[in-house]
């Protein structure tokens, strides 16, 4: 009576039919007869929680002779079904079968590791913590920003871009303080937009590569382009 299998189908726990009569010393098809019946008052019944599938699922299994037959896969529900309608010691011992083993399979799906030895145990106990520190340091690593370094680094690849553009230090459009303020301004605000930061200091390390290529390679647009070029000319007429 203790060799019930308990089948754990996509997380549904279930038993054979055949293997029911085997325990309860039933031949197959007359427990297929009793499901049946089963199955057709439970098919007629409009209650909710009288699904047949929270009993009984049909389904088949291949005889010795290659033969395709009908069989069922009983829930802990349909196995109490079965077992009200045993009397004596056969439904007493069929009835704590089921409820050892599928007690037993319940507690296997809540804690897999219940059944492993100590040491197997602290084996899984240590993977696990060091998967939960590897998973934290990742997330650390993607998450750090610059140190301090590295946002003088910006600033200084900044400034000399900024020069770059308004045509080094001695250039009219540099010499325009406002005009100056612009172009930094404008180039910060663009970097912020991109990297979406409140500030060049709080890039994170991983996009360092990236910000000083996007630095090295910002040009400013628009009106304010237009500004820098009319600066450099007008002075250079003068």
């Amino acid at each position: 009576m203790d060799k019930l299998t308990i089948i754990n189908q996509n997380g549904q726990l279930l038993v054979d039919s055949r293997e029911v009569g085997e325990m309860v010393e039933k031949r197959h098809d007359h427990l297929l007869r009793d499901i049946d019946g089963y199955v057709a008052i439970l098919s007629k019944s409009t209650a909710p929680n009288f699904g047949v599938s929270d009993f009984f699922i049909e389904t088949t299994y291949q005889d010795t002779t290659g033969r395709k037959l009908k069989c069922y896969l009983l829930t802990r529900k349909g196995c109490e079904m079965v077992a009200n309608k045993l009397t004596g010691e056969k439904g007493v011992l069929f009835t704590a079968a089921y409820v050892t083993k599928f007690e037993e399979m319940e507690q296997t799906i809540q804690n897999p590791f219940s059944n492993l030895s100590p040491e197997v145990k602290a084996i899984f106990f240590l993977d696990q913590k060091q998967q939960e520190i590897e998973s934290r340091v990742e997330r650390l690593e993607v998450s750090k920003t610059v140190d301090y370094g590295q946002q003088l680094e910006l600033t200084n690849l900044g400034r000399k871009q900024v020069i770059s553009i308004l045509e080094g230090k001695d250039g009219p459009a540099y010499r325009d303080r406002s005009l100056r303020g612009k172009v930094f301004s404008s180039l910060w605000s663009d970097f912020k937009g991109y990297f979406n930061v409140e500030s060049y200091k709080n890039t994170r390390v991983l996009d360092m590569d990236k910000a000083k290529e996007y630095i090295s390679s910002w040009r400013p647009q628009g009106k304010l382009l237009r500004e820098i070029e009319d600066a450099n000319r007008q002075m250079s007429f003068s």
